[in-house]
Formats: C-alpha cells, sequence, structure tokens
C-alpha cells in the first residue's frame, strides 16, 4: 500500500488521533514519512515502539510510547537504554509485566534511571498471565508513580480476531 493510500484510508476513519504500531513499526522503512505525512495534516499522532530501535529520529509532533522490555518477554536484552535520553514531554515509557519477578525487575529500572518525573510510566499486565488487581497492589503498596493499564487490543480483539 502506498503512502498516499494510507492516508487516504486513515482519513476515510474521520479520526483526529492515529496510533501506529503493531510489531516494531520503526523497523518499517515507510514509518517515518508516514509519521511526518500524518502530523503535516494535523492529526494527534501516537507511535508505539518496542524500544530496541533509535527513537531520536522520529518527527516533533508525535508522542512516542516506548516499551522496556522486561524479564519475562525474553527480549529485555534489545533494551536501547539511550533511549531514555531521547525521550520529550508527551512521551511515555511501558513496562508490560509477566508477573513478580518482572513487577520488581521494572521497579529497580525505575529507581537507577531516575524514572516519573519526566514522562508518565505504565504498568500492563501480560493478558493471561499476571492478574491486573494483583499488579494494581502492588503499585498500590510501593506507592509507585505508574498509570496501571490493561491490554486494551486483548481485551477489544481477542486472539481469534486480528487486523485492526
Amino acid at each position: 500500500m502506498s503512502l498516499a493510500e494510507v492516508l487516504e484510508r486513515v482519513a476515510a476513519f474521520g479520526c483526529g488521533l492515529v496510533e501506529v504500531t503493531g510489531g516494531e513499526p520503526l523497523a518499517q522503512p515507510g514509518a517515518l514519512p508516514l509519521l511526518e505525512a500524518l502530523v503535516e495534516r494535523g492529526y494527534e499522532v501516537l507511535l508505539e515502539t518496542s524500544g530496541a530501535l533509535p527513537i531520536d529520529g522520529v518527527p516533533e509532533g508525535v508522542r512516542r510510547i516506548v516499551d522496556v522490555k522486561c524479564p519475562g518477554s525474553g527480549e529485555s536484552g534489545r533494551n536501547l537504554w539511550a533511549n531514555l535520553a531521547a525521550l520529550r514531554a508527551g512521551d511515555e515509557l511501558k513496562f508490560v509485566l509477566a508477573g513478580r519477578e518482572d513487577y520488581d525487575w521494572a521497579v529497580e529500572r525505575i529507581r537507577e534511571h531516575r524514572l516519573g518525573a519526566g514522562v508518565p510510566l505504565l504498568f500492563s499486565p501480560v493478558d493471561g498471565r499476571l492478574d491486573p488487581g494483583t499488579m494494581a497492589r502492588w503499585v498500590l503498596e510501593d506507592r509507585l508513580p505508574v498509570r496501571v493499564q490493561v491490554q486494551m487490543h486483548k481485551v477489544l480483539w481477542p486472539a481469534a480476531v486480528r487486523g485492526v
């Protein structure tokens, strides 16, 4: 699909907010031109990225939601910690937690990197592996500066339904 076709399809939805996500958008050669074109057309643009690739080339005006991969994901070695220095107002850091070990690891990263003062921090439980209420209780007990959320795509579109 060409950039023009993508923009036409986005416009047909009539929404003012566009989130670019799925896999790793920054691995796609057309991602940055698409983000730039969306911003130029006046959309509020969000980019959800794995945090494994540099975010400093993402156009101004795009709010970046950067995942910090926890050990339970098997991807924690891919975290690009230099991205922390590239964060700007409006960006967010998201930790997806598979259990207590991931929670403790995330808390340690927050302390180690002094996170929470500059950008919002999000904690989300892995669907089916960590009970959201349990995770929320840990956050409250530790008085963490994080926002608790669920993996909304798992709630809205179960595993049997993909491709939104």
